[in-house]
C-alpha cells in the first residue's frame, strides 16, 4: 500500500524570504523523501502494511527494536503535517473558536506566542515543538527528535520543526529568528483552526 510523499501545499518559492526554494527543495524533495522511502522499504510486505502510518507510530512507540521503523515513520508523518502548517502570508493571530480556546488556556495569545517560541528554542538539538490538544486543554509541548504528541494521547494542531536543515540555510545559527518568521509570518491559523474543530 505504501505511504506516499505528500507535494508540497504551495510553491517552492511561495515562502520566500522567510523560508528558501533552496531550503524547500532540499527538505522536502530529500529529507522528506527519504523518511517517506525508509518507511515503505521497511513495512514492505509486513503486516504493518496495510496499516494507517498514524497507527503504526502508535503501535511501536517505545519498542528499542523499532527504533529506526518509528524514526522514519514518526518523521515522514511529522513533515506531511508540519508543511500545512505553514502557507504563504501566514502568521498572524487566530480567529474564532481557537482563538477563544487560546485565549482561555494561555491567558492571551502573547503568553501562547511566548510558550511556543520558549519550546522551539529550548528544543536541545533536533525536534520539534507543538500545539496540541490534551484532554479540554491546550498545551505547548515539545519533541525530541522523530518523536511526536501521537504517542501521548494528544492531538496535534500545529507543529514547528527545529530540526537545523529546517532553518540552517536561511538563518545559520539563529534559531530564534526562524521561530519568529514562524509565527508572524508563515503559520497557517485555518489549518490549525480546522485540527482544533476536528479534535
Amino acid at each position: 500500500m505504501g505511504y506516499e510523499l505528500p507535494p508540497l501545499p504551495y510553491d517552492y518559492t511561495a515562502l520566500e524570504p522567510s523560508i528558501s526554494k533552496n531550503t524547500l527543495e532540499f527538505h522536502h524533495d530529500k529529507h522528506h523523501a527519504a523518511y517517506v522511502s525508509k518507511y515503505n522499504d521497511a513495512v514492505k510486505g509486513t503486516d504493518l502494511d496495510s496499516k494507517p502510518i498514524e497507527e503504526v507510530i502508535k503501535t511501536i512507540a517505545g519498542n528499542p527494536e523499532k527504533q529506526g521503523l518509528f524514526n522514519n515513520a514518526a518523521q515522514a508523518w511529522n513533515h506531511s503535517f508540519y508543511w500545512q502548517c505553514m502557507k504563504p502570508s501566514g502568521g498572524g493571530t487566530p480567529t474564532g473558536d481557537l482563538a477563544k480556546k487560546i485565549d482561555a488556556d494561555f491567558g492571551s495569545f502573547e503568553k501562547f506566542a511566548a510558550a511556543f517560541k520558549a519550546a522551539g528554542a529550548t528544543q536541545f538539538g533536533s525536534g520539534w515543538a507543538w500545539l496540541v490538544k490534551e484532554g479540554d486543554s491546550l498545551k505547548v509541548t515539545k519533541t525530541l527528535n522523530a518523536e511526536n504528541p501521537l504517542t501521548r494521547g494528544q492531538i496535534p494542531l500545529l507543529t514547528m520543526d527545529v530540526w537545523e536543515h529546517a532553518y540552517y540555510l536561511d538563518y545559520q545559527n539563529k534559531r530564534p529568528a526562524y521561530i519568529d518568521d514562524f509565527l508572524s509570518k508563515l503559520v497557517n491559523w485555518d489549518f490549525v483552526a480546522k485540527n482544533f474543530a476536528n479534535a
